[in-house]
């Protein structure tokens, strides 16, 4: 019990600190919070450092260059602000494996299925992490991005583009995560299943990519993307863009926003993951 309530406060604490630094709205720091205490009072120590990885390496990089990113930042749904749907699409897979794990390790501490789980926590949080460097420094390719489905340069910031910079910054974001499991599970901090640090690794770091490209497969087919008559521009922005034009879509599906995107990513990486430790 002691562990839970130290674990909420911690939780509940670094949420409280990034809803003051800006890092998150209040719903996002309340999303963060409930997140912070399944993951650092139920799950543990090594959890919580993985999940702090991410959320640090990511809000800070939303932080830095701000002046480069202007433009293409204009076109996204959000900004670096999160909200709770933010939050939830990011760590919701995580903070509901750190959950699964919890009652498992009660109830069947031995269980086989104990590092699966923790195998898919840190993958899915390698895939956000992927998605979110790529995203932030993506835009900085001096070059502008080419589309997924026609190979043809887009501006800046448009659903679906990639670029040699966002693609080295998609494996460095995963890999920094993988090294960051990899280093708790030397001191003994998550379920030892067996896999030598590197195979740990290379696995969570492969499905944090896979995760990343997923993300960009749906931005340039599946997901909504509207148009503004008045700037000539395509964005994620809807119902008005920043100029409050009202912004007309022109493909996906109207359902099929940012959001729900990066939870596809996040899924599709703890997936990958698990299965890779199964094969």
């Amino acid at each position: 019990m002691i562990n839970f309530v130290i674990g909420m406060a911690a939780g509940v604490g670094i949420a409280y600190l990034a809803y003051r630094v800006h890092a998150l709205n209040r719903g996002g720091g309340i999303a963060a919070a409930i997140l912070g205490t399944i993951v650092f009072g139920l799950a543990g120590l090594g959890w919580a450092f993985v999940l702090l990885t991410f959320f640090i390496s990511s809000s800070g990089l939303s932080k830095f260059f701000s002046e480069q990113k202007a433009d293409a930042e204009g076109e996204f749904a959000k900004d670096s602000n999160r909200d709770a749907v933010q939050v939830i699409a990011n760590g919701g897979i995580a903070g509901m494996l750190a959950f699964l794990y919890a009652i498992l390790s009660r109830l069947v501490p031995g269980s086989g299925l104990l590092p699966i789980l923790w195998m898919g926590f840190a993958a899915s949080l390698a895939g956000a992490n992927a998605d979110t460097w790529a995203t932030e420094l993506g835009v900085l390719n001096p070059r502008q991005p080419i589309l997924l489905t026609s190979f043809k340069h887009v501006p800046k910031g448009t659903s679906g583009g990639v670029s040699l910079t966002g693609s080295l910054a998609a494996l460095a974001g995963s890999g920094l995560v993988g090294g960051m499991a990899v280093l708790v599970g030397a001191f003994s901090w998550s379920p030892d299943g067996g896999l030598p640090g590197w195979i740990m690794f290379i696995i969570i770091t492969t499905a944090g990519f896979v995760g990343s490209f997923v993300d960009s497969v749906l931005g340039a087919t599946l997901q909504a993307v509207y148009y503004c008559p008045i700037c000539n521009k395509q964005s994620e922005k809807h119902p008005a863009h920043t100029c409050g034009t009202t912004t007309v879509q022109v493909r996906g599906l109207s359902w099929l926003n940012n959001d729900w995107v990066n939870a596809a990513c996040t899924l599709s990486a703890a997936l990958v993951g698990m299965l890779l430790v199964v094969l």
